[in-house]
C-alpha cells in the first residue's frame, strides 16, 4: 500500500496491535502520530514514556503520551503542525475491566467506556473538520479505521463494559460513515484476532474458550496491520461502513444486523414461534472462533 505523504494518528499505537499498525503505516510511507497513555490493560499507570519510545523507532513520527479522551484536539494540532495534515485516524486504544454484571462497579464501567468509546468519539470530532476541509481543498479524502471486537458482536461472560464499548464503536463507525459520505471520507471497523495483552488476560470459562486462548496467543498482529493499512489507502476508496475481521491470514466481512424474518401480530395472544428458527445462538465470541487459525 502506498501511503507516501499521508499523515496518520494511531491511538494506543505504542504496543500490541496498535504498534503493528503504526509500523505498517510507517513502512507504507505515512507519518504517524502515536497517542498512547502507557497504561496497563486495566488502565492503571504503567509507562508514560512509551509513546515517545515507539515514535523514536519510526522515521517520521511524533508522540503524545496521554489519554486521547483528554488530548484529542492536541493530537490533531500536533499532526497538523508537525506534518501538515491528517489523512488517517485509527482508533485502537482500549482497556479491560471485566466483571459479571451483578458484580460490576460504576467506576470500572465509566473508565472502560471513556477509554474505548468516548476517546474515539472525541478524536473523530476533533479530526473530521480538518479532514473535510482538506477534501474540499482538493486533498484525497482520508480514512478512519476503528478497532472493535467480536465481544461487541457475540458478547462474552463478564465483559459488559468492554462489549458495550466495542458495540458502541461499531455503531459509531456506521454513523460516521454516513456523516462523511458526501466528503468521500470513509470509515470502517476491524475486529482483530492476535496475541495481545487482551488475549493474555482471558480467563476461560470452558474448554472451548481455553482452546481459543491457546490458539489466539499464536496469531501475529501483522495480519491485522496489513488490512488496516489497506483500508487507509486509496485502493479502498470505495469501501465505507463495513465491519471486517482478521484472524491470521483469514480476512472476513461480518454481516450487520438486518431483519431476517418477519411476522404480523393479530389480536390473538402473542406467539413468537414463527421467528424462533431465526434466533441467534447464545454463544460467546471465544466459542465462535475456537477453530485453528490459519497462519
Amino acid at each position: 500500500m502506498d501511503l507516501d505523504g499521508k499523515v496518520a494518528i494511531v491511538t494506543g499505537g505504542a504496543r500490541g496491535i496498535g504498534w503493528a499498525i503504526s509500523e505498517e503505516l510507517s513502512r507504507a510511507g505515512a507519518a504517524v502520530v502515536i497517542v498512547d497513555a502507557g497504561v496497563s490493560i486495566s488502565g492503571a499507570p504503567e509507562d508514560p514514556t512509551i509513546a515517545d519510545k515507539a515514535a523514536a523507532k519510526l522515521p517520521r513520527a511524533a508522540a503524545l503520551g496521554a489519554d486521547v479522551a483528554d488530548v484529542a484536539q492536541k493530537a490533531v494540532e500536533l499532526a497538523q503542525s508537525r506534518f501538515g495534515a491528517i489523512d488517517i485516524v485509527v482508533n485502537n486504544a482500549a482497556i479491560i475491566r471485566d466483571a459479571f454484571i451483578f458484580k460490576s462497579d460504576p467506576e470500572s464501567w465509566d473508565a472502560v467506556i471513556r477509554a474505548n468509546l468516548t476517546g474515539a468519539q472525541r478524536l473523530l470530532a476533533a479530526a473530521t473538520p480538518l479532514m473535510r476541509e482538506q477534501a474540499k481543498n482538493g486533498r484525497a479524502p482520508g480514512a478512519i479505521v476503528n478497532i472493535v471486537s467480536t465481544a461487541g458482536i457475540y458478547g462474552n461472560f463478564g465483559q459488559a463494559a468492554y462489549g458495550a464499548a466495542k458495540a458502541g464503536l461499531i455503531g459509531l463507525t456506521r454513523v460516521v460513515a454516513h456523516d462523511l459520505a458526501r466528503s468521500r471520507i470513509r470509515c470502517n471497523a476491524v475486529a482483530p484476532f492476535a496475541a495481545t495483552r487482551v488475549t493474555e488476560s482471558i480467563k476461560p470459562a470452558n474448554d472451548a474458550q481455553a482452546a481459543y486462548k491457546a490458539k489466539a496467543l499464536q496469531v501475529p498482529a501483522r495480519h491485522v496491520a496489513r488490512v488496516v493499512s489497506y483500508l487507509a489507502s486509496e485502493r479502498a476508496a470505495h469501501i465505507s461502513g463495513q465491519l471486517f475481521g482478521v484472524r491470521g491470514r483469514e480476512v472476513f466481512v461480518f454481516s450487520q444486523p438486518r431483519p431476517v424474518q418477519r411476522m404480523l401480530q393479530d389480536d390473538a395472544p402473542l406467539n413468537l414461534k414463527p421467528l424462533e428458527g431465526h434466533f441467534a445462538d447464545l454463544i460467546t465470541d471465544l466459542e465462535a472462533f475456537s477453530a485453528d487459525p490459519i497462519l
